[in-house]
């Protein structure tokens, strides 16, 4: 859960500041545990959007970061001047690129590759559309395979 955490608000020790608050809110709301799901999906849960509100809260997160990717996007090939054999990227460097992204790309970054959900799910997740997610989405990954193609 800790992992969960530090991915979301990128700092060791909000991270554990959030997954302490997190555990206490899934300990007064044990009751509400339905055991519809497993235990660790349901805290999990619990950690990904108090992760996502502490961000909001600290402006780290914004509505606007995701209101601003809305507009169509084009198809267009990328051009790179040199090849990259993505096969001998360290996860490490993959890692570090992804916390260098701004905040609303390695959100959802995060939530889609790392954390599994699906973009319907994440654009639940962070209230907004299934449309914005999706394009929210795509420019994330161009910039994360920018920023690795730097490396």
């Amino acid at each position: 859960m800790y992992n969960v955490a530090f991915r979301m608000v990128k700092d060791e020790h909000f991270a554990e500041d959030v997954m302490q608050e997190s555990f206490l809110k899934a300990f007064t709301k044990i009751d509400s545990y339905k055991k519809e799901v497993a235990f660790g999906a349901w805290l999990k849960r619990i950690v990904i959007n108090y992760s996502i509100d502490f961000c909001k809260k600290n402006n780290k997160l914004k509505a606007d970061d995701f209101e601003k990717n809305l507009y169509k996007i084009e198809d267009k090939e990328a051009e790179f001047t040199e090849v990259v054999n993505f096969d001998e990227i360290k996860i490490k460097e993959v890692l570090s690129a992804l916390q260098s992204l701004k905040t609303s790309y390695s959100t959802v970054l995060t939530l889609f590759y790392i954390e599994g959900y699906d973009q319907e799910e994440i654009s639940e997740i962070l209230k907004i559309s299934y449309a914005n997610c999706r394009t929210t989405l795509s420019r994330a990954k161009e910039s994360l395979r920018n920023k690795l193609c730097e490396i």
